[in-house]
């Protein structure tokens, strides 16, 4: 049985290897975290260092064993879930004295929960036997925060064998990660992220274990990461027909997130939550029907009652008030916080040049990106050493990656098996087909020379998003590749500055210490509008050249969107109880500039109302 957690706030996925450990980190005080596990040689190469750290036996996995990929994501997480479980037992056992783990437990929690309140008294109590009675209630009271995983549904390349046979689906990227979660030891759950799966998703009721036992409770769990309301009950419907119950939407901003950035058609993060608070019931009572139905024709046993249906939030959260009214308000039971924990050392791996880049950068150095070969924008890092690496290959006449691991292959242009546009191979390639319709002896003009910048832009995701893992920990990689870093913080870290401990992170969620830096940081809804507005005025100057009446009415319900929220906001405020009075007003002028300047944009092809003309 999953055993819930007393945080009320979780660590998301960050890129390949910035949480590849994190429940390793901070699992034993109760937080909850999520690793990747796209990236199986990398689960690998961690396996063997943690196991020689812990003296753990270890038996390498080689890449030409029969389903490598799956057995290596198992054998990884049934390790970390050892290490995880000697961490809980050490710490129960350890002495409640100042500087002790099972104190630095306690200290972490959240003030208003009845076990710190317990702690509390047990630290007051000058009676021996009581205290030893209290202390008795809190050691049996620790319960150590998930190991969650999560899969990009969507990365799901398909493999050859050894002799360059293709392999069944079965094999492939998402289906086999599935498996090795699925066959590992771990009771938590899986986060599918990055859209749906058909393949994947009719996989998963393979597996007994996503299904009730006697007792009405599943072993995994799934957890679908998503941006509105109309995606979590479609991919809900589709789960539940198959007798699989998700146990947790997980809303992310579509862009004030890390990483890849997933727009809405302008719906903004506080509208898609009321439509989730209002809904959370008839969405709970419809899953729960289709889902038991399902498992009654498979002749599984049934819930009882409907299970626990969470709806978390995540994405550009920078202040304790902000975190309260997510709760509070929306009703949400947990809030992710990602980018500013890659700023704790004792929470996620990140080399020391990066976080020494991250903890004094700018506003200016975070900006949404073309570098994924996905062709989906990306949250990126101006100081990041990638970036460094991806100019001065361009400056060398050799742009690209060699593409070593392959998870992103997908265009088939200019091959029959696919391969990745960040590659060296792909953009030679483009770049001569680019420059051969040149005039002979003519210089490249504008328009061929920004085709060749687009091209060339696209980096290696696949390295360095788990570089930084192996430079932490001194790890060799297996191969001659590249040690730059590619990192991905969300927007939101412009407005932290430093190095903290996993205690000051902590305390500054809950309200107890402030650590945010001096630039001007608005609302957080107002952050995300403003980048939506950004991303308007982005698609229409791409719009100009060509557009076609569906672009143009794909367009304007964009922006009707942002107005309809805009309008959600203002009457919101009215329920902000914690801010002051100033803050409300700012946030109200705020969004009146933004209402001005979406009412001025002018989306191509849009057909200008014709002014009133009085008459009489």
């Amino acid at each position: 049985m999953i055993s819930p957690t007393l945080h009320t706030f979780h660590i998301p996925v960050m890129g390949l290897g910035f949480t590849i450990d994190t429940p390793i980190k901070v699992a034993r005080f109760g937080i909850s975290s999520v690793v990747s596990i796209v990236e199986d040689e990398l689960t690998e190469q961690l396996r063997a260092f943690y196991s020689k750290q812990y003296q753990l036996p270890y038996e390498p996995i080689s890449a030409t064993e029969d389903d490598y990929r799956a057995k290596r994501i198992t054998a990884y997480l049934n390790m970390v879930k050892q290490i995880v479980d000697a961490q809980v037992t050490a710490l129960k056992a350890l002495p409640f004295e100042l500087g002790t783990e099972i104190t630095k437990y306690f200290e972490l929690l959240p003030n208003h929960l009845p076990v710190k309140q317990t702690y509390l008294q047990m630290l007051a109590t000058n009676n021996v036997l009581n205290q030893q009675a209290l202390q008795k209630q809190l050691r049996a009271a620790i319960v150590p925060g998930a190991i969650d995983v999560n899969l990009m549904s969507k990365v799901d390349k398909n493999n050859y064998s050894n002799t360059g046979e293709l392999l069944p689906a079965e094999y492939s990227d998402a289906l086999a990660g599935l498996r090795g979660f699925a066959n590992s030891n771990l009771a938590s759950s899986i986060v599918f992220s990055a859209g749906y799966n058909p393949r994947l998703y009719a996989y998963i009721d393979k597996f007994n274990n996503f299904f009730p036992d006697e007792n009405g409770v599943a072993n995994k769990k799934v957890i679908l990461k998503v941006s509105d309301y109309r995606s979590a009950l479609t991919q809900g419907k589709i789960l539940a027909k198959k007798g699989i119950w998700v146990s947790e939407f997980r809303i992310e901003s579509g862009l004030n997130c890390g990483g890849h950035a997933f727009a809405t058609d302008g719906l903004l993060l506080g509208p898609i939550l009321e439509e989730f608070k209002q809904n959370k019931l008839a969405l709970e009572t419809e899953l729960f029907t289709i889902c038991n139905q399902a498992l009654a024709a498979k002749q599984q046993p049934l819930f009882a009652t409907a299970p626990a249906l969470r709806i978390t939030v995540q994405g550009g959260i920078g202040t304790a008030n902000e975190d309260q009214f997510l709760l509070t308000h929306y009703q949400a039971n947990s809030t992710g916080w990602g980018s500013p924990f890659l700023l704790v050392p004792e929470a996620t791996s990140v080399d020391s040049k990066t976080l020494q880049n991250l903890a004094t950068a700018k506003p200016e150095d975070y900006y949404l990106s073309n570098i994924s070969p996905l062709g989906v924008p990306f949250n990126s890092f101006k100081k990041a050493s990638s970036e460094t690496q991806r100019v001065q290959r361009i400056a060398d006449g050799k742009p690209g990656s060699p593409c070593t691991k392959k998870y992103l292959i997908a265009n088939t242009e200019f091959s029959e098996q696919p391969i990745c546009t960040a590659s060296r191979k792909y953009q030679n390639t483009k770049i001569n087909q680019i420059l051969s319709t040149a005039p002979i002896g003519n210089v490249i003009d504008e328009t061929l020379a920004k085709e060749v910048a687009q091209v060339v832009e696209k980096d290696c995701l696949c390295e360095g998003l788990g570089t930084s893992a192996l430079l932490c920990h001194n790890i060799e990689p297996l191969r001659k590749v590249s040690k730059a870093v590619l990192i991905c913080p969300g927007p939101n870290l412009a407005y932290f500055s430093g190095i903290f401990s996993l205690k000051q992170m902590v305390d500054f969620i809950y309200g107890r210490i402030d650590i945010l830096n001096s630039v001007y940081r608005p609302n957080m809804f107002v952050n995300e509008l403003n980048l939506y507005v950004a991303y308007l005025k982005k698609e229409i100057e791409k719009s100009c050249v060509n557009i076609t009446t569906a672009k143009t009415r794909q367009l304007k319900t964009f922006r009707e969107n942002l107005l309809k929220g805009i309008n959600y906001y203002q009457n919101l405020t009215q329920y902000f109880k914690k801010e002051s009075a100033k803050y409300i007003s700012d946030m109200h002028e705020q969004l009146i500039e933004v209402e001005a300047i979406l009412k001025e944009l002018s989306i191509p092809g849009e057909i200008a109302q014709p002014a009133l003309v009085a008459v009489g």
